[in-house]
């Protein structure tokens, strides 16, 4: 069974997104990484980097929210998240990587900038490279997104759980989406699926 490491309000968020659309059994352990939890010998053994998200799964052992995700859905999410023909498993690694390089950087910069740094501290030219960054990203989602409902073809994959909780940070900063109208209805869509409400539900909670 998997146990997955580190608390709801993190990017572990993500992974507990898509154990609950797949409805796999899992453990949850959410630990703190602002409380230390994170530098303990014992989380260390598992991510000796001392981040989370982390998960155990038998004798796997893994790190990279990301990547994690690309694990649950091939391993547990065949014709789910995973796609059955193979045009749509390349989809679900070529927007995983992308959402990874092309658009979190820009997009987890402005979050950083204008929800976690106090507003005396931020850095205003900063957040508009960001911003720039984030819409030349935002072209080549919104370009893919005319072509096909969905990233990887007509139905909710794993490239659209991962794209979308990185994209999200965007609607979290309040950056305008009325420009990529094929993005904000496709990110309402993916947002809103019972999976990720329910994680949203354990956020609170936490």
């Amino acid at each position: 069974m998997i146990t997955l490491y580190g608390k709801a309000a993190s990017r572990t968020a993500r992974n507990l997104w898509a154990l609950e659309e797949l409805g796999v059994p899992y453990k949850h352990v959410p630990y703190d990484y602002l409380k230390g939890e994170t530098k303990t010998p014992e989380f260390l053994a598992i991510n000796p980097a001392g981040k989370v998200p982390a998960l155990t799964d038998g004798n796997v052992v893994m790190t990279e929210s990301l990547g994690m995700n690309l694990y649950i859905a091939h391993t547990y999410g065949q014709g789910k998240l995973w796609p059955d023909d193979q045009a749509g498993r390349a989809k679900c690694i070529q927007w995983t990587l992308w959402a990874a390089t092309e658009l979190e950087p820009s997009a987890a910069g402005r979050l950083i900038q204008l929800v976690l740094t106090p507003e005396a501290n931020r850095d205003a030219k900063a957040v508009e490279g960001f911003a720039e960054k984030s819409k030349l990203a935002l072209n080549t989602l919104n370009a893919a997104l005319t072509r096909s409902p969905y990233l990887a073809g007509n139905a909710f994959s794993v490239a659209d759980l991962n794209v979308s909780a990185v994209t999200e940070y965007l609607q979290r900063t309040k950056f305008d989406l009325t420009p990529w109208p094929h993005v904000q209805k496709w990110l309402a869509e993916c947002l809103s699926r019972p999976a990720n409400q329910k994680v949203n539900e354990m956020k609170k909670a936490a």
